[in-house]
């Protein structure tokens, strides 16, 4: 059974509110960090106490607000930028790595995270990727110039000091969990003596996280959260520190029931392409279920959307299941 045990963050998360910087444990805090315009509202910084300051789990979203937040919330935890010593990213997106790069500036700190990951940040695709990516998946000349308009805002991200492997013990003593998927050099950092899983995006209380098939990820990037996550919930984790949202207890119920989400969506796919063959990704995309209707799905969402899409039709394809035809634009059917 998956139990709340954030009820603090729960109960703001419910009023719409930036939840308190708590003490998780001793020498242990979260820090909330606020994403505005974002449906997920904010990002969970840890702090980790060390003998000469203090290590970081993420940064947050590239904004004033969120850097303000971020200095508040250290200096309620008792440490100020300065005391900064490492910023352990667990994956390269914006509302994740995005104020790393600040830190450093400020404090000194080293910026650590996975190869692959560094890889994506050394690479991101310009704007004439993404438009080669979109038009692929059937998407329009609207869709073409609504993407490239919102994927601007963040794209400067600062460069890794230093990579992290697999199995790596780092400060504040927490080992490192590749956990690919969400994306390809995901990483959870787990505090083997406390039994806490600092888990980032690819463990949350309520939400799959998005898995995404873009440019720079494996072929397969679901059939790798499947299998990482299964890895995941074999750890001996007393509770789940996510990065977004609130605590809770019952890692290995909660991977149990991301399976069968994913199966079931896997299904609902299957559906679509056998009443509906030949249909691009972005036909695809616009018929299945989403917690908003489709005309609402917008910008970098709906970017989202289409690429978790494009993720669950790879992944069938390589089960055999389904069949890209030829071409330059995708189109389904059943194999």
């Amino acid at each position: 059974m998956v139990e709340v045990t954030g009820t603090a963050q729960r109960a703001a998360w419910q009023r719409k509110e930036l939840p308190p910087v708590e003490p998780v444990r001793p020498g242990l805090w979260s820090i909330p960090v606020p994403m505005a315009g974002s449906p997920l509202r904010y990002v969970l910084v840890y702090a980790l106490a060390l003998p000469d300051g203090v290590a970081l789990v993420d940064a947050g979203w590239p904004t004033d607000d969120a850097w303000a937040a971020l200095v508040s919330g250290l200096a309620d935890c008792g440490y100020a930028l300065t005391d900064v010593r490492a910023v352990l990213i667990t994956h390269w997106h914006a509302d994740h790595h995005g104020l790393a790069g600040r830190v450093r500036e400020a404090s000194g700190a080293w910026i650590g995270m996975h190869a692959l990951d560094a890889a994506a940040v050394e690479g991101r695709a310009d704007s004439s990727t993404m438009t080669s990516w979109v038009r692929a998946r059937g998407g329009s000349d609207v869709d073409v110039a609504e993407m490239a308009r919102d994927a601007r805002r963040f794209r400067e991200l600062a460069t890794p000091d230093r990579l992290i492997d697999d199995g790596e013990l780092l400060p504040g003593g927490v080992r490192a969990v590749w956990t690919p998927g969400h994306t390809a050099g995901h990483l959870c950092f787990f505090d083997e003596e406390r039994r806490l899983l600092l888990a980032g995006d690819h463990v949350l209380p309520r939400i799959s996280p998005n898995i995404t098939l873009h440019p720079g990820q494996g072929a397969d990037p679901l059939g790798d959260f499947l299998e990482s996550l299964t890895r995941t919930g074999e750890l001996p984790a007393e509770e789940v520190l996510p990065a977004h949202e609130y605590r809770f207890a019952g890692l290995r119920d909660r991977v149990t029931a991301l399976h069968a989400h994913h199966a079931a969506r896997l299904a609902e796919v299957v559906g679509l392409v056998s009443t509906a063959p030949d249909a691009t990704t972005w036909d695809i995309a616009e018929r299945l279920t989403w917690s908003r209707p489709w005309p609402e799905v917008l910008g970098m969402i709906r970017r989202s959307a289409v690429g978790e899409t494009y993720a669950h039709l790879a992944h069938l394809a390589r089960r055999g299941t389904v069949l890209r035809a030829d071409g330059e634009v995708d189109h389904w059917r059943l194999a």
